[in-house]
């Protein structure tokens, strides 16, 4: 009895962490999109608008977290950013994950040459990394967001057709779906009907892990000067920004890394709790 006690226990207080972990993750991710949501409609002053008048103010000297080197509002450009940012983000992930979930899909219900085909051109794609695809698109296309969020697509379409291939390729060998072969299903059915439902979960988990990634890439490619262009704030940009007035304005660049830094503790946290919240063998 002591010792099933014990069990219990320990099994209640691992479930409670993993319950812990999920909603702080989700609660950091639900604060910046309502954060985002709402500088579309309000912030303390216009991101864009400059004061040289009162450049260079301290937090609290002038507004919640001062102003820059133009004179324009931190906390409305936080604000601003935080919409540009995660719209980025979220948009990148959204085209990668149903590009490359597809992709694998159909890789895993084809196989033969196409599964093949489309490994190597995932390896070719891995060998260029965001910020390097991202220069040369903006070569042919100019920096701006369209450019931001196709070179952060590029990159996740063979992540997902990676992971989306090997939940598939899983589910293909599954007893439910050889019943369903069994019946006459084809293909087509058996991927849309019965695999793609039983792999949605590893999908979203690592969708939630892959927004953090592409929160830091987009910040790279806006600090390079290759996201949305100015006078539009984002997060990277107010860093590149900053690193001018370091000595004499460091809130400059401590705040924009901060938010940076919380949106992907925020995705991490909340993809290790999907992750767990749906693993089967949890307590």
């Amino acid at each position: 009895m002591v010792i099933a006690s014990g069990t219990a226990i320990r099994r209640r207080s691992f479930t409670i962490s993993r319950q812990i972990k999920l909603l702080t993750g989700a609660s950091i991710i639900g604060l910046l999109v309502a954060i985002a949501l709402l500088s579309l409609v309000w912030t303390p002053l216009p991101p864009a608008k400059m004061q040289i008048i009162h450049k260079l103010q301290p937090p609290f000297a002038f507004g919640l977290f001062g102003t820059d080197q133009f004179g324009r509002d931190v906390l409305s450009m936080l604000m601003a950013g935080c919409w540009n940012s995660l719209s980025i983000a979220i948009a990148a992930v959204a085209v990668g994950a149903a590009v490359g979930s597809i992709a694998g899909i159909s890789a895993a219900a084809i196989r033969g040459i196409f599964e093949t085909l489309l490994m190597r051109v995932c390896d070719v794609i891995f060998a260029l990394p965001p910020i390097l695809s991202a220069m040369i698109l903006g070569a042919f296309l100019g920096p701006g967001k369209f450019t931001a969020i196709t070179a952060i697509a590029a990159f996740m379409i063979p992540v997902f057709a990676r992971v989306t291939l090997a939940s598939a390729l899983q589910a293909w060998s599954r007893d439910y779906v050889l019943a369903a072969r069994a019946i006459g299903n084809s293909r087509l059915t058996i991927s849309v009907r019965h695999v793609l439902p039983n792999i949605m979960n590893q999908i979203t988990v690592h969708a939630a892990i892959q927004l953090g990634l592409a929160i830091l890439t987009e910040a790279g490619l806006s600090f390079l000067g290759l996201g949305v262009a100015p006078p539009v704030p984002t997060w990277g940009r107010m860093l590149a920004d900053s690193q001018t007035y370091l000595g004499l304005a460091p809130w400059l660049a401590i705040l924009p890394g901060l938010a940076i830094a919380l949106a992907v503790l925020g995705f991490n946290m909340l993809g290790d709790g999907l992750r767990d919240f749906f693993d089967p063998r949890r307590f």
